[in-house]
């Protein structure tokens, strides 16, 4: 892979979720608030020409763009709560019981809840045409890829954690939630009893193929849905491989021509302290007996366990329509072991191809107690040319170009 550009995001050099939309780039903050817009049409030469503020005490992390719209997602800033400091607490346990909003009487909110839409006709001027409220802690991650429909994973009032919601988006000043899923046991506010453990069953988000829905339900594992009727999706299957693996299932990106699925369990503790966490490859042909058939190699030229932070996947490029769509090659960030690419012609035998490490920040964007000056790639988009734009906590905009 090969360097060829990089922007600081205007000052903001945090960033998580990226979109690049009209050769712009789209990125929700961390720790700024908010999203950046930066112009990408030289990608030489980045530059940042937008940033919109969040409202108070309330993330923007995640985003999705489609033509002229771009959904973002409006909830509790996490990371800013005192109860998260310390970052493990937000990765094990009942989010919301801890958040307050599973709660019979739920905690007065301080934050925005929901999802807001915007007009990019020109990117560099969002310009906010709707917004979707949510009554709890808000919408973690989003799906859209165009049309009517958009998919998310929201936190709300009486739930245990993040459940899956189809969203009609027939009219984006309007956007209205049609459907929801939830796994048995997460509907406290019903009087459902979940088990009392340390996992994080709850749902980072779903990918949609046709009528199909496939969620990682984080320490929950693999659930697939039928969204036929998107008004009452209903389970097809539900697998989990945590314990004796490391939960935090992140991406389950389908590629329906071979009939795979590849899925990624995020990294969300330091030095390992989760375990090694994979890439799986799923064989699908069978929809209600999804069978893990390989991993991808684990990066080992270092000792990356030891390099300090998260070591492992955090993030996939998803083959959104506007981007590169390949069911070859896996674009994947692992955090302090930078971005990694995977041949997986041989389903059976997946090779790392392609590699690119960043250097250590300038400066932590961080402010929580106890993190370190350590690359945490995040978040990765590819162009159809093959130009990667990846993201990272504290370090900015790295345009690369996969060279094969």
């Amino acid at each position: 892979m090969k360097l060829i550009g990089y922007s600081d995001q205007g000052g903001r050099p945090d960033g998580v979720q990226i979109m690049v939309n009209k050769g712009h780039a789209i990125i929700g903050h961390m720790f700024s608030d908010g999203f950046s817009v930066i112009d990408c049409r030289d990608p030489r030469a980045p530059k940042p020409v937008a940033y919109v503020p969040a409202p108070p005490n309330t993330w923007n992390i995640h985003l999705q763009s489609h033509e002229d719209l771009l959904l973002v997602i409006n909830a509790k800033n996490m990371f800013a709560a005192e109860e998260f400091q310390n970052e493990e607490e937000y990765y094990k346990g009942k989010l919301g019981k801890k958040v307050g909003t599973a709660d019979a009487a739920p905690k007065t909110r301080d934050w925005t809840a929901g999802m807001a839409v915007y007009d990019i006709s020109n990117p560099v001027e969002p310009k906010k045409i709707g917004f979707m409220d949510i009554e709890g802690g808000g919408i973690h991650r989003l799906w859209y890829v165009g049309g009517r429909w958009a998919y998310a994973s929201a936190l709300i009032d009486g739930f245990t954690d993040y459940i899956f919601i189809t969203i009609d988006m027939s009219d984006p000043t309007n956007p209205r939630e049609a459907g929801r899923f939830w796994l048995p046991g997460m509907n406290a506010a019903a009087g459902e009893d979940p088990a009392e453990d340390q996992a994080r069953a709850g749902l980072h988000h779903a990918i949609v193929h046709g009528d199909t829905a496939y969620g990682a339900w984080r320490d929950g594992g693999l659930v697939i849905m039928d969204v036929k009727d998107r008004t009452n999706p209903e389970l097809i299957v539900h697998r989990n491989w945590s314990p004796p693996f490391g939960g935090g299932t992140h991406n389950a990106l389908p590629l329906p021509d071979r009939n795979l699925l590849v899925v990624a369990d995020e990294a969300v503790l330091d030095n390992c302290a989760d375990g090694i966490k994979h890439i799986w490859i799923f064989d699908i042909r069978e929809p209600s007996n999804p069978i893990s058939i390989s991993t991808v190699p684990i990066p080992h030229e270092e000792n990356y366990c030891a390099k300090g932070a998260h070591f492992g996947p955090h993030n996939i490029h998803e083959n959104r329509p506007d981007g590169m769509v390949s069911d070859q090659l896996i674009f994947a960030t692992q955090q302090n072991a930078g971005v990694r690419v995977y041949d997986i012609s041989n389903e059976y035998q997946p090779k790392e191809t392609a590699a690119f490490v960043p250097p250590a920040p300038a400066r932590l964007m961080d402010k929580r107690p106890n993190r370190t000056q350590i690359i945490q790639s995040c978040d990765i988009w590819v162009s159809k040319e093959g130009l990667c734009y990846v993201s990272d906590y504290n370090a900015g905009l790295y345009i690369l170009e996969y060279t094969g």
